[in-house]
Parts: structure tokens; C-alpha cells; sequence
């Protein structure tokens, strides 16, 4: 397959020729410790969203979601992210067993600005930090344990730009995307149908969130 990109660029030179260099504030935001307001921020965050690659460098990009407060903070160096059920397909969990680094943008309903978290990463099974983030009497099995080594607070430009949180701009809901259809298609097998991959999604959303 043709490469379709012919005028790439190849070094950060030609880059800061182009886009320019950060602000002084930009510069100097960033901090290397939870303080009490990234504390509140996490707290308030139902959402976050983990970025994580392999030892070969393959990257994904995974969200995590539950209450507001769901993330366990430690102290001013760490927090941990519980592992509820999901797909298992393990993605997050295998590259930080390859590869520990991970970057975290926690996002809180109705503010644009985003909090941004990179650092160190493992997978973690300590009874008394999993104990804590039980719901519904039920415990994570793991946890995603994270030694914090950058903090700082995102612009709300992407946000402003989409449109996000303005209910206005949201697509009508009889236009979103069919997600078991495309699943099926995905798939491609005549043993799932988009009936079957719908009832399948539904009895997991509705019996193992937890």
C-alpha cells in the first residue's frame, strides 16, 4: 500500500519553525506531586482515560469510568486505578507488564480543562487498597498502581473546539452509529449476528459492571 503522506516531518527543529515555542505559564505549570488541587480534581473525575504501549512501542488508549472518586490516592506520589470487569482483551494491563509508562487525562462533566498525569505504572493486587474501591460488595480484582511523576492542567481548547459539553451540538440520537451492527460486521461470523452481539451487549453492561 502507497504511503499517502509526502511531506512529513522529521525533526522538532522544523516543527518549533512552524507551531513555536510554549508560553512561560506553559512552561512552568507542570508539577511533580499530587497537590490538594489535583487531589480535588480526581475526586470530582468519573473519567480518565490511561495511555499505554508495549515494549515494541504499539500504543493504546483505554477509558476507565465509575463514580466520581473512584480513583484511590495514596499520598502526594501515588494513586490507583481499580480494574473492573471488562472485555478482557487485557490491553493496559499487558503494556504496562511490558512496558511501565502511562499518561492519564482525568476529565470531570462541564469543565473543559483536563488534568494530565504521567508516570509509572504496574498491576497491582493489595488486598487493603482493593478493599477500598469495593461497590456493591464487590472488590476489583486489581488495580492499576501509578507512581506520579507529572501533573498539570490541559487547555480547554480541544473541548471549546467540539463542543463537547454543549448538549446543542450533540447528534441527533436517532443518527448515532449502530455500535452492534458494526461489532457484527467486525466480526464477520454468521454466529453473531447484530441481534446476538445486541443481547450480548446489554446482558454485560446490565450484569458485570462489577
Amino acid at each position: 500500500m502507497n504511503n499517502p503522506f509526502t511531506n512529513s516531518l522529521s525533526s522538532e527543529e522544523e516543527l518549533r519553525a512552524i507551531l513555536g515555542y510554549p508560553s512561560e505559564v506553559v512552561k512552568n505549570k507542570t508539577i511533580h506531586h499530587l497537590d490538594q488541587h489535583c487531589r480535588h480534581f480526581i475526586l470530582l473525575s468519573p473519567l480518565l482515560f490511561i495511555s499505554t504501549s508495549d515494549d515494541q512501542g504499539l500504543c493504546d488508549v483505554s477509558p476507565r469510568g465509575d463514580a466520581p472518586g473512584f480513583v484511590f490516592v495514596i499520598d502526594n506520589k501515588h494513586l490507583v486505578i481499580p480494574e473492573r470487569p471488562g472485555n478482557r482483551r487485557m490491553d493496559s494491563l499487558r503494556n504496562i507488564l511490558a512496558n511501565p509508562r502511562i499518561g492519564i487525562i482525568f476529565i470531570i462533566p462541564g469543565l473543559e480543562e483536563t488534568l494530565r498525569i504521567n508516570g509509572k505504572a504496574c498491576v497491582i493486587k493489595d488486598e487493603h487498597m482493593l478493599e477500598q474501591m469495593k461497590v456493591k460488595d464487590k472488590k476489583p480484582l486489581l488495580g492499576i498502581g501509578v507512581e506520579v511523576e507529572e501533573c498539570f492542567i490541559h487547555c480547554a481548547k480541544a473541548f471549546k473546539r467540539s463542543k463537547l459539553w454543549d448538549h446543542s451540538s450533540w447528534i441527533d440520537a436517532n443518527s448515532l452509529p449502530s455500535i452492534p451492527k458494526i461489532v457484527a460486521a467486525h466480526v464477520n461470523s454468521p454466529e453473531f449476528t447484530e441481534e446476538v452481539i445486541e443481547k450480548g451487549l446489554q446482558e454485560s453492561y446490565e450484569k458485570r459492571l462489577y
